[in-house]
């Protein structure tokens, strides 16, 4: 489908979804988000739904100011994916012994490495920059320096919630490697910190939604927080980087015999700002819930943990600013998925899937997510579909 143009106060809100199927708090958000005096567009994907803060699945490039909220607490939240040599026929009948060994090496839901991992010591990863960007540390905003040590030891883990690392195949039979993590509890706590430090600036008093607090250009508030992002996406960056070099230890270890080789990694982030140029302006575009799709970028959209998931490349389509979404995205909330599914309809709805089927993974639970096929379907103009996956282990915390 093409996008279908809502009015909004100083933005059309262009929509790659029907607006009448779109929640009433959403839509709401999405028309607050086209009220700010720094708005230059705002474009919204299919997986829509209401968040904290601002709508996830919405675009919002502005110039010469940006809100942290619009970012998100789980500042650079990403994907990362890469296709193996194996097949489908290389894997063994029970794949319980695997997951095991996955979550053996990466730390799920509040865990941490007992030390922190080196990334020297890992195979073929590109140790280039790593001491510079911790020697950036030094400059986060003070009230997360304590963090240092908890920061170095959560790189490389998965976290909770939709985060997952995932083993799948592809219509063709080959194996993939995938997962789905960000900035862990440090790009949180920044995150916190900044949207609580713009809520108290003068200029964002008289918003008609105060999570909607931006920071403008040439301040110290903005030049603090541009620090403080930029230093947690490559966080997030990193983070999804180790994690995928002690999945692919694993399955060298587990698949010795088969000699195991792996294609370049796809990585993007979902849950990001980046500085990019539209109509001759240079603008500041937030992505929550997005995945950029300039012309032949490589993404990756999931689905749920028992659905597909796709790898696209983009179509560069501006009128979406080169974007597209970031998933299937939520139909409920988790509160509401947990009233209503059971773990029966968990075991039910993740059939041949290796994973949790119990009480603490129900809010992850396939019916709570849109329909991937649909999602996919209504971006037919801002992606092309390179490959489909369907997953056989997925690991959450």
């Amino acid at each position: 489908m093409s996008y279908v143009e809502v009015p909004g106060a100083n933005v059309p809100i262009r929509m790659w979804a029907d607006p009448a199927t779109v929640e009433g708090g959403a839509m709401q958000q999405l028309r607050n988000v086209a009220t700010l005096p720094w708005i230059k567009g705002l474009a919204v994907m299919p997986d829509v739904h209401y968040g904290k803060g601002a709508t996830v699945g919405s675009v919002i490039a502005m110039q010469g100011a940006v809100c942290p909220a619009a970012v998100g607490v789980d500042i650079g939240c990403g994907m990362s994916a890469v296709k193996t040599s194996l097949t489908a026929n290389d894997l063994p009948g029970d794949l319980s012994r695997l997951r095991s060994k996955i979550e053996q090496a990466i730390p799920v839901g509040r865990g941490l490495h007992r030390e922190a991992v080196d990334p020297k010591r890992l195979y073929q990863f590109p140790t280039a920059g790593w001491d510079d960007f911790w020697s950036r540390f030094d400059g986060v905003a003070d009230s997360v320096k304590f963090r240092r040590e908890r920061a170095r030891q959560q790189m490389g883990t998965l976290g909770q919630g939709n985060h997952f690392v995932e083993f799948c195949i592809d219509v063709s039979g080959s194996v993939w490697l995938m997962l789905h993590s960000g900035s862990r509890n440090i790009g949180k706590e920044l995150a916190e910190y900044h949207i609580g430090e713009a809520r108290k600036l003068p200029h964002n008093q008289g918003l008609v939604d105060r999570d909607l607090a931006v920071f403008v250009a040439d301040t110290p508030q903005m030049a603090a927080y541009r620090h403080d992002l930029f230093w947690a996406q490559e966080y997030a960056k990193y983070n999804r980087a180790i994690m995928m070099a002690l999945f692919q230890e694993v399955v060298r270890r587990e698949f010795r015999k088969a000699r195991v080789t792996f294609d370049p990694v796809i990585s993007c982030h979902h849950n990001y700002v980046a500085e990019e140029r539209y109509e001759g302006m240079d603008m500041l575009v937030t992505r929550k819930g997005a995945i950029r799709a300039g012309s032949g970028e490589f993404g990756i959209i999931p689905g749920s943990m028992g659905t597909g998931s796709y790898i696209v490349k983009g179509l560069g389509n501006a009128a979406s600013f080169n974007s597209a979404s970031h998933g299937a995205g939520r139909k409920m909330s988790r509160s509401e998925a947990k009233r209503r599914f059971s773990t029966r309809d968990l075991e039910e709805q993740t059939r041949g899937v290796e994973c949790r089927k119990d009480s603490g993974v129900v809010d992850e639970i396939p019916g709570a997510y849109k329909p991937i096929e649909k999602v996919i379907d209504q971006q037919r103009d801002l992606v092309e579909v390179v490959a489909k996956l369907k997953q056989v282990i997925c690991v959450k915390g």
